[in-house]
């Protein structure tokens, strides 16, 4: 029984771990150690970074960069078309340690920064600067990374 349907042209590094019914599209890079969840279909001309986490029911499109030690929560979903159903498309760039949560949509063509979070739910529709944090709709800057990280490590004490 097939489970899984990957391009023989793309390229899937080391210790990548790819859980059941996903689908990776031709010319695709998976960089080493990267998890890509049940369910997720990475479309072709997709380049991910090592040590990606990438959770079930993940859409993206083609021409998307994700960086390194990325994490991209369930059901997300990053677009092609900004203006459907137009026949140009570009891709969503998701940076070196940003944190995408659960059920956020990101609009062709944005980038998301380095070390940036967007909060689960949120419709980003323009570029997320680095070292931020982003939420609601449409999303907007909130606090900075680094006051997500204090309150990440309170919640872990109690």
């Amino acid at each position: 029984m097939v489970t899984n349907f990957i391009s023989e042209k793309a390229k899937i590094g080391q210790n990548v771990k790819i859980w059941h019914f996903s689908y990776i599209g031709e010319n695709s890079v998976i960089g080493d150690n990267t998890k890509i969840g049940s369910l997720v279909h990475i479309d072709y001309d997709v380049k991910i970074g090592e040590n990606t986490k990438i959770e079930g029911q993940v859409f993206i499109p083609p021409l998307s960069r994700i960086g390194k030690n990325a994490f991209i929560g369930p059901a997300v979903v990053l677009t092609n078309d900004p203006y459907p159903m137009c026949d140009k498309m570009i891709g969503v760039t998701i940076e070196d340690n940003a944190v995408i949560g659960a059920r956020a949509v990101i609009k062709a063509g944005v980038t998301v920064g380095k070390n940036s979070v967007v909060a689960m739910g949120s419709v980003v529709t323009r570029d997320v600067p680095e070292n931020t944090v982003v939420m609601g709709v449409p999303a907007t800057v909130r606090y900075s990374r680094e006051e997500y990280d204090k309150k990440q490590r309170r919640w872990k004490e109690n």
